[in-house]
């Protein structure tokens, strides 16, 4: 049998962990959105935003987005929980807050039961790029 050119290989198979690292991306940087959208709440119900909370908020929101980043680190699913762990004390702000943080821990819940299906699916062999192709 001989081999193929570079040029005629077969593509690569593609990352599994790609498309959810891009969840995980993408759920952060939705989280940043909603925790800013909370803002006016907090001005308007809350009492008014002080500088520590207006400064609570403003920085977990950038953290989140620059946090969507790093998906790729090996550290990046413990970071991202710690970020949720974050949003859940912001009810100490107000309560949207927290409600927030339990909304969003809810699908980061639903988010690790993805990644540990897709990680059994891996094990046993079983994504559709680990199957066999034909020639």
């Amino acid at each position: 049998m001989t081999e193929r050119p570079e040029s005629e290989q077969a593509p690569a198979a593609p990352d599994p962990w790609k498309g959810l690292r891009g969840v995980m991306a993408g759920t952060l940087v939705l989280e940043a959105i909603v925790v800013l959208l909370a803002l006016p709440v907090v001005a308007d119900v809350g009492g008014g935003i002080t500088w520590f909370s207006g400064t609570y908020l403003v920085a977990l929101a950038t953290v989140m987005v620059l946090g969507a980043g790093i998906q790729r680190r090996s550290w990046a699913l413990p970071f991202n929980l710690g970020l949720q762990v974050l949003v859940i004390l912001g009810a100490f702000i107000h309560l949207s807050i927290g409600i927030i943080g339990i909304v969003f821990a809810v699908v980061w819940g639903f988010i690790l039961v993805l990644r540990h299906d897709v990680r059994r699916r891996m094990d046993a062999g079983m994504l559709p790029s680990q199957r066999a192709r034909p020639e």
